[in-house]
């Protein structure tokens, strides 16, 4: 028998926000695989860790680029489908030879997750299962204490690599926005929201939930670079009662 795929959503960064089911399939994988940035360990990773099994393989699959290349480069996609491809190859060896596989993936696997890329490409083949997670964005609103949308709110979801133009036209129809990705965006961001006419309902979070996280309104953030862990939430101002 073939093993078993598993998506597994570790959360927003805080280890004790993963949940029980993530833990135990963690603990019991025989394989785990994780993405991460050259140099750095891997944000998923770093939830996980004190649930990994000494005796499970590690498969580590490091980004050919992150935010050191603008997602509009003609090098980008061709780069990420070769690297998703290579992973996937990978994971069906381990899969075809009975391992079951742990995919750890930052917030919810479906959520903007990379663990989605290896499901398109796997999930007709093998089992596959997918472990929801706490979002990023839900952990970040929590610890700022922001309540996001009351009553008959909507709330839209952007990235912030959508032209200002984009960002704009989207912010003038909803009632509440979480910005993501954020990382050398930020001076688009922070131009597209004043020209919305809801800069000073913006919040900046950086690093949601972990330990050196930071929460600040976005007018009074500087314009410096941000880390890719970084989003921006505004609050909708319907419903109270």
């Amino acid at each position: 028998m073939t093993g078993t795929l598993y998506g597994v959503g570790v959360g927003p960064g805080d280890p004790d926000l993963m949940s029980l089911k993530a833990a135990r399939i963690i603990a019991g994988a025989p394989v785990v695989a994780y993405f991460a940035k050259r140099g750095q360990p891997g944000n998923a990773y770093r939830t996980a860790t004190g649930h990994l099994s000494a005796r499970a393989e590690q498969l580590r699959f490091d980004y050919p680029y992150t935010t050191d290349l603008p997602v509009g480069d003609a090098r980008y996609e061709p780069a990420l489908e070769s690297f998703y491809d290579m992973a996937g190859v990978r994971i069906a060896e381990r899969l075809q030879a009975g391992a079951d596989v742990a995919v750890l993936c930052e917030g919810d696997p479906f959520f903007y997750g990379s663990y989605m890329y290896l499901h398109d490409r796997l999930s007709t083949a093998h089992r596959c299962e997918v472990v929801p997670g706490i979002t990023g964005m839900s952990g970040c609103w929590t610890r700022a204490g922001m309540p996001m949308v009351r009553g008959d709110d909507v709330l839209s979801v952007f990235t912030a690599t959508l032209s200002e133009n984009d960002l704009v036209s989207g912010l003038q129809v909803c009632d509440a926005a979480v910005i993501m990705k954020v990382g050398r965006n930020l001076p688009k961001v922070r131009a597209a929201l004043t020209r919305a006419g809801c800069i000073d309902r913006a919040l900046y979070v950086e690093r949601g939930t972990m330990p050196d996280e930071r929460i600040e309104r976005l007018c009074e953030r500087s314009d410096a670079p941000s880390p890719y862990f970084a989003l921006v939430l505004v609050p909708g101002e319907g419903g109270r009662r």
